[in-house]
Formats: structure tokens, sequence, C-alpha cells
């Protein structure tokens, strides 16, 4: 056989099969790619799901992470601020207890020094620089006094040891006036306030008065008014200068503090006018009366207890006898006698009108205690 019949029997009914088995084989080629793909897509798919339900799980997880976080940390904040807050509020409070207590001891020491000004009038500095001052102008006027009475007994040993010259028999020779008696002599001796011949003296009263009232000095010299002088008190003191002339009776202000105030004045203004020659006599009928007076007398003028005395600055009397008699002699040695007549006095001595300057208070028209009489 040879191999073209080989072949064709190979090409048999077999054959046939096997063709048709070709074609069939050749048709179901596309349903097979379908279903491979499909089955691919499906994986792919399922992949993609999964990667989604794992994507959705983590964004869970970091979403209930960032949650903690964030609570934790808002906690954490909230703490730090409590604690904060808490340690601010102590800080504040131990700075309000220190504040509290620096407050407590400035009031306490502001408590202190209004006592002691009360009591010590300014404290114990200035009550120390006023004792200083006082006793300088003690040494001043004592070194004075003591200056003049030297030339005074220069000047009589001088005229007892010579002999009277020739042509001045009888002792006719001319006599040099004593220092004392020359200042005595220069200055007026009568006080007229009332008077217009006085116009320079009228001015520099109503200056002075005008001073202590708006412009008052509290640390001023000995002898000046330290005290507020209020227009009533200076209506008092200006209508005794210059209505009364220095000489007469005022209404009472209703306190012996008050009418301490307006003796005051008038004192520190007459002081200023006539100086050294100025003796004030008080007069008032019982010693605690004369220990207020003493006691206002200083606080309105500064003045101290040596300023006291018998023969200079301010003397208390407790009956017009003595002070008649003091205001003689006073008079005698070219002194200037100021009388101030307390308001518990009833009576006034006719021997006390004889003076140039006397202030007497009497008690209110409104409410009389008892009258001034005159015997």
């Amino acid at each position: 056989m040879t191999a073209d019949e080989l072949s064709k029997s190979n090409l048999g009914p077999e054959s046939g099969t096997g063709s048709y088995g070709s074609s069939e084989v050749s048709a179901s080629s596309p349903s097979a790619d379908s279903s491979g793909l499909k089955s691919d897509w499906s994986s792919r798919i399922d992949a993609l799901r999964q990667q989604e339900t794992d994507l959705k799980r983590a964004i869970v997880d970091l979403q209930s992470t960032y949650n903690r976080l964030t609570q934790d940390q808002f906690q954490k904040i909230q703490a730090d601020i409590g604690r904060m807050v808490q340690q601010g509020t102590v800080d504040l409070e131990q700075r309000k207890r220190s504040l509290q207590k620096e407050i407590e001891a400035l009031e306490r020491r502001q408590e202190r020094i209004q006592t002691e000004m009360r009591t010590t009038f300014a404290g114990a500095s200035q009550d120390l620089a006023v004792r200083v001052q006082g006793f300088k102008d003690y040494l001043v006027g004592s070194l004075q006094d003591l200056a003049v009475a030297a030339e005074q007994l220069d000047l009589a040993s001088a005229s007892r040891s010579r002999a009277v010259p020739e042509g001045e028999e009888g002792g006719n020779a001319p006599n040099r006036p004593s220092p004392r008696r020359a200042v005595a002599d220069s200055a007026p001796a009568q006080p007229a306030f009332a008077s217009n011949a006085f116009q320079d003296q009228t001015e520099r009263v109503r200056s002075l008065l005008d001073q202590y009232r708006m412009r008052p000095d509290y640390y001023g010299p000995l002898w000046q008014l330290r005290r507020t002088f209020e227009p009533i008190h200076a209506e008092r003191v200006s209508n005794w200068f210059f209505a009364q002339g220095g000489r007469g009776a005022v209404k009472s202000m209703g306190s012996r503090l008050q009418n301490v105030l307006v003796a005051s004045a008038a004192l520190s203004v007459l002081y200023a006018l006539y100086g050294n020659r100025l003796r004030t006599l008080v007069l008032s009928n019982s010693p605690e009366r004369l220990g207020e007076w003493r006691r206002g007398l200083q606080d309105c003028l500064g003045i101290s207890r040596a300023d006291f005395g018998t023969g200079q600055g301010v003397m208390l009397f407790d009956a017009p006898e003595p002070l008649a008699q003091r205001a003689d002699r006073i008079t005698a040695d070219s002194g200037l006698p100021f009388i101030v007549v307390d308001e518990a006095e009833s009576v006034i001595s006719l021997a006390l009108l004889q003076f140039p300057l006397w202030l007497a208070f009497a008690p209110d028209p409104m409410n009389p205690a008892a009258e001034y009489d005159y015997y």
C-alpha cells in the first residue's frame, strides 16, 4: 500500500469524526474564554471588595484611634489647664493674703501716726525740732538781755566813778538813754489800731490775719499762729483790733479751746508788732482752766513751758489784783502788757481797764452763763 492510500484510509469515517471533533473544539473555545474572563473579573472584584472591606476596617480603626488619642489629649489638656488654674488660684490667694497683711500693717501704721500727731501735735521729730528752735530762741533772747544788762551796768558804774565836770553843777550833764529805753521810745507808746494815724500798722495787722486764714503755717516760728484760722475767728480778731482798738470784750466762741485760738491769733499779731516788749497775762478763776489755757497756747503758738513765767512770755493768774500789780511793773519797765480774761470770770476789775490792751471773752447773749460786771 502506497502512502496516498494510507493517507486516504486515515481520512475515513474516523477522520470525519476527527474533523467534527475539531470543529467542536474550535466552536466551544470562546465560551471557555468568557468563563475564564468572568472568573478572573470575579476574583478581581472579590479582591477589590476585600480591599474595600479592609480599607473600611482600617478607616474605622484609624477613626477609633484618632478619637481615643483626641480624647486622651483633651483630657490631658483639661488636666493641665485644671492644674494651672488651681496653681494660679493658690498663688492669687497667697498674694491676696500677703496684700491684706500689708494693708493691715499700713493701716496700723497710719493709725499710729495719726495718734502721734494728735497727741504730740506733729510727731516726735517735729516736737524735737520745735524744742530745738525754742531753746535756740531762748538762748538768743537770754544773750540779748544779758548784753543789755551788761551795758547798763557799765554805764551805771562809769557814771558813779566819774566826777562832775566844771560848768555842769548839779549834775546837768545830758544823760545817755539806755538801749531798752531807746527801743521803747521809738515804738508807739499806746497802740491805736482804730486810728488813722496808724495806717501802716493797720495794714500789717490785716496782712497777718489774711495770712493766718488763707496760708496757715503749721510749722512756723514760735509765737506765730499754727492752727487753722476760720473766717469766724478772723472776724472776732479783726473787730477787736479795728472796731474796739485792742480794748474790749468779744463774744465767746462756745468753747475754751476756740477762745484760746482767738486769743492766740491776737497775741501772735501783737508779738509780730511789738516783739519782746509784749507780755501776756491770762486771768481765770481756777487752776484747771489756767492749765487749759497753758496747753492751748502751747499748741497754737508752738511755745513751751519755758515761755511761761513771772518775768517774760505768758503769765497765768487766778485773781485780778496780782495781775494788775504785775501789769504795772511791766509798764514801768517799758513793757506792754496784754491782758486776756477767761469767759468764766463773772466780773472784770476796773484796775484792768487802765491798760492799753485787754481782751475779755463774754458769754453768748443767747445762752448767758454769767453777766460781766464792773467793780
